[in-house]
């Protein structure tokens, strides 16, 4: 008999495929999965039975800003109790390394912390605190264009010269020898929004011989969302790199009902260059307080205000009737301030995370003070809402989703099915019972039905919460294979 770590009896196995279940014994020795089959004879120092509950590869969350909270918070709660093993950092063009910063953090970097969060000069710098850190959950990073702008420009609000250009590409360049994933863009934020499509595309030269990706949050998700879906799609087709659009979304009324002609764009853009997206399952975003998305007829909750934090939890009209103020007016003396936009049509999103190009992530903001809900609940609130009751998505579907596709978009080597031989990032969980508790009015809740955590082997979580022990660790860039 072969001695092994932990051995995990009679569980119905979703391998990260989309094949349908089957019921198996897994073994892990180490950080690896060790052996996958029947009645499996393994002298083990940890037993689970299953009892017929699924076990799938860990989540990834391919959209976080976790950036520093994988160091400064490195339990990381918000994602482990929902059953996130590995989460990528460095979205929306906003990354915590490489920085310099010369003053406070310009919006949206400050999503990520006030300027003693941004204490990584270089990518290599950043690498070394995540693995000091020991999180409970493995990193990727992204690098992101507005942290580059920050570095070499001295001001936002216009594009980068030839020269400012050559030095962000020196500096992404250094980071994807580091192992860093690809490059993120933020081009809806006005620290973006003033380059140009020719500053992206030349800054993106680097990621086609890396073999990395480029992430975007486009110029506009509202009345002109096809033109910025057009401008991500030329950059990466350019530069000869897949392209993944952020978080996508019909976004503001005017723009509702138009999510079929939205996918209509990326289906022809996939009939010929590798492109997807990621999107997370509420009819609601949250971001900093941004003049241009002030519209009366859309639910805007501030979650923090750095001048007026009383005004936190409530919501902008209630605001404005406060002060006696038009609600733009009031959204000017609030900032800078945090934001939820009720600015989604649910039919747009349930067509767009049902999509077959797309992934989950939950775009979670865990610095902020309320935050969304999707922090604590994106991946339960798929599997069990979605899911097992609305049927929206098959449970071998969704996981899919989660976990395969994710790690071959992204170059995560070894990771997202269960095969022998692979990391073992695991999750046990109840498929009749998963869902998010997390709510708009208490959002700071982990979820039912998440049994059992593993990341790098190491026994993470149980149903009793987190068990003290942190496996995780930076995962460099690996070779990506593109899923359609």
């Amino acid at each position: 008999m072969q001695n092994c770590d932990t051995l995990i009896r009679n569980a119905s196995l979703l391998d990260g495929t989309g094949a349908p279940p089957q019921i198996v014994d897994l073994a892990i020795c180490g950080d690896r999965i060790e052996a996958i089959g029947h009645a499996l004879d393994y002298n083990a120092a940890i037993t689970v039975e299953a009892q017929g509950r699924s076990l799938s590869p860990g989540f990834i969350d391919v959209h976080t800003h976790d950036d520093t909270s994988v160091i400064d918070a490195p339990a990381m709660l918000p994602k482990l109790s929902q059953g996130v093993t590995t989460v990528i950092v460095g979205n929306c063009g906003i990354s915590a390394s490489p920085v310099h910063l010369r003053g406070d953090p310009p919006d949206p970097m400050n999503l990520l912390g006030d300027a003693s969060a941004f204490r990584y000069p270089t990518f290599a710098a950043y690498v070394a605190a995540v693995n000091d850190a020991r999180p409970s959950v493995n990193v990727g990073a992204l690098i992101g264009h507005t942290s580059l702008r920050n570095n070499h420009m001295d001001r936002l609000d216009r594009v980068a010269t030839d020269s400012e250009i050559t030095a962000m590409r020196a500096q992404l360049q250094e980071a994807l020898d580091g192992g860093a994933l690809g490059l993120s863009s933020g081009l809806a934020y006005l620290s973006a929004n003033s380059a140009t499509t020719e500053e992206v595309l030349t800054l993106a030269q680097p990621l086609s011989l890396a073999g990395a990706v480029y992430t975007t949050h486009m110029r506009t998700e509202t009345e002109a969302i096809l033109d910025a879906m057009q401008e991500s799609f030329t950059i990466a087709r350019a530069n000869h790199v897949p392209v993944i659009i952020s978080h996508l979304k019909c976004a503001g009324i005017a723009n509702w009902g138009r999510s079929a002609e939205v996918l209509e764009a990326l289906d022809t853009a996939r009939a010929s260059q590798p492109a997807g997206c990621d999107c997370y399952p509420y009819a609601a975003g949250s971001s900093t307080l941004d003049l241009r998305q002030v519209d009366e007829r859309v639910a805007i909750a501030i979650t923090w205000s750095t001048p007026h934090p009383e005004m936190a939890g409530q919501t902008l009209a209630q605001i404005a009737s406060t002060w006696n103020l038009s609600q733009l007016d009031a959204a000017r003396r609030l900032q800078p301030a945090g934001a939820i936009y009720h600015s989604i049509s649910e039919a747009d999103m349930r067509r767009i995370l049902s999509h077959p190009a797309t992934m989950i992530g939950s775009d979670g903001l865990p610095n902020d003070p309320r935050p969304h809900p999707r922090l604590w609940g994106t991946f339960p609130r798929v599997l069990g809402r979605y899911s097992r009751e609305e049927k929206l998505l098959t449970l071998p579907e969704a996981i899919h989703k989660m976990t395969q596709m994710p790690a071959q978009r992204f170059g995560i080597a070894q990771r997202g099915l269960i095969r022998e031989g692979f990391f073992a990032d695991l999750v046990l969980f109840d498929p009749d019972t998963i869902l998010d508790l997390a709510t708009f009015e208490d959002p700071v809740q982990a979820s039912t039905g998440i049994e059992s955590v593993w990341v790098n082997g190491v026994p993470s979580y149980t149903k009793e919460g987190a068990t003290g022990q942190r496996g995780g660790r930076f995962i460099p860039r690996g070779r990506t294979a593109w899923i359609q």
